[in-house]
């Protein structure tokens, strides 16, 4: 497993350094190096506290394009979610979204589309985005890993690993005013914590200097869909991201 994880950190660690030298960029920061020194070093428990650092990135790598993003992913193979795929899954939306929604990955509709939150979980992503006062397409909406585990069992690390650049050029390159993280996994990747989602939720963190609100993934209310309380928890975090947006709070009237 660490040899394994070390080969896919390695792999991921040149497409990052790939962009850099594409930016322009004439030698390597001093934080990129100690990074990757302990990422490969210390293997998979490293990656959660890696991910969160930040490390200086050329300006002009922050605003490359999602479609140079897209291309340099190519035909993905760099971890074994490659193998079981039928579509790979970018991300969707407005590249200059000032919200952007971080799932944790694709699911069935997901991986046969190449589109992420289409199915029911996205059905209910679309209704919190509506019920915000937004549209879907003003949004940016990608995941943490691009192509669908089996089963939709929970990304591994190496996985994680072999996504980490991409998903960090993504949210580069949009540049948002806001992350909401949907779910443990997203939560955990983006702010390199264990910390349970329900400890995580109701209170802003950093990623990047960007504003991050973790909350409850759509599935987990499709799958508590009977107890209404999780729903306003959601509607609690998501109405703290509108004021930050400084965007009207729509008035919502819980039943009782």
């Amino acid at each position: 497993m660490a040899q394994s994880f070390k080969a896919v950190a390695a792999s991921s660690l040149r497409e990052y350094l790939l962009a850099l030298q594409e930016s322009g960029l004439d030698g390597l920061p001093d934080a990129v190096v100690s990074k990757a020194a302990r990422l490969l070093v210390q293997g998979p428990a490293a990656l959660p506290s890696a991910m969160a650092e930040t490390v200086a990135v050329p300006h002009d790598l922050k605003h490359e394009s999602l479609e140079k993003i897209r291309k340099s992913l190519g035909d993905c193979q760099r971890c074994k979610l490659a193998k079981g795929r039928t579509n790979l899954v970018f991300g969707t939306g407005n590249p200059q979204a000032r919200l952007v929604f971080v799932g944790e990955g694709p699911g069935k509709d997901e991986d046969l589309q190449g589109e992420p939150f289409v199915g029911e979980a996205g059905q209910v992503l679309n209704r919190i985005i509506t019920a915000m006062g937004l549209k879907r397409e003003e949004v940016y909406i990608c995941n943490v890993v691009k192509c669908r585990p089996p089963g939709n069992r929970d990304p591994e690390a190496d996985e994680i690993a072999a996504c980490a650049p991409f998903l960090l050029r993504q949210l580069q390159s949009v540049h948002p005013e806001v992350i909401v993280a949907l779910g443990r996994f997203a939560s955990q990747t983006l702010l390199g914590t264990k910390e349970a989602i329900s400890k995580l939720r109701g209170k802003f963190h950093d990623y990047h200097g960007v504003p991050v609100m973790p909350t409850y993934h759509p599935s987990y209310l499709l799958r508590n869909r009977a107890d209404s309380g999780p729903f306003w928890e959601v509607w609690e975090d998501m109405a703290q991201v509108l004021r930050l947006l400084k965007l009207p709070v729509p008035e919502k009237t819980r039943k009782r």
